[in-house]
């Protein structure tokens, strides 16, 4: 793989790189760094995490079809022009989505983020940080690949974000901002979890 570029890139030299790329990379304040990574280069496994992200598409898409528009990671978000330019996992948009270009993204409802051992931190901190500038993003999801977990980050009206998780393979992920829910057992369905592979 070819390295990235470690030297200040405005977001249009970005896309220039990006659009010209073999591989996906992503963007925030002049730095760009691999899909699946980090700023600072780590990336991790990717069998488990592609196989709830799939889940959780296809889930969403026979529950949403007529009424909002689902996204896999092939779809760019772009959270600001000058911010964090990113691929979730999933992302929804209910309404008319706003695309500044072909392959861009400007207005989701619902984004989703399947976590990694070496994603996670920026999953929760940066990326949240970032998304949640989005004025159209009502629900924010992270999906454990380790446990049956899904967390749910909601806006409510003055702004602020609440928490609703669903643990077990039993219950039901309600994401609101979609009006549906999904089987957690549908979420893993194929996915073996492992004793103590969190610790």
């Amino acid at each position: 793989m070819a390295a990235l570029p470690s030297t200040y890139l405005t977001p249009e030299q970005y896309l220039e790189i990006e659009r010209a790329a073999e591989y996906k990379s992503e963007y925030l304040n002049g730095l760009m760094w691999p899909l699946g990574g980090t700023p600072h280069g780590m990336s991790g496994g990717r069998r488990f995490h592609s196989m709830i992200s799939l889940n959780v598409a296809a889930e969403l898409l026979l529950r949403l079809k007529g009424r909002c528009r689902v996204f896999n990671s092939d779809m760019r978000v772009r959270v600001s022009e000058s911010g964090l330019y990113t691929y979730p996992d999933v992302s929804v948009v209910c309404g008319k989505p706003e695309h500044p270009a072909e392959d861009l993204l400007a207005n989701p409802t619902l984004i989703i983020e399947v976590l990694s051992p070496t994603t996670e931190k920026n999953d929760r901190g940066m990326k949240f940080h970032q998304y949640q500038r989005l004025q159209s993003l009502r629900e924010y999801g992270l999906v454990s690949q380790f446990e049956p977990r899904v967390e749910l980050f909601r806006r409510k009206p003055e702004g602020l974000w609440s928490l609703h998780q669903t643990f077990g393979l039993d219950g039901h992920a309600r994401f609101e901002s979609a009006d549906c829910e999904v089987a957690m057992a549908d979420i893993y369905a194929d996915v073996q979890f492992q004793e103590n592979s969190s610790s």
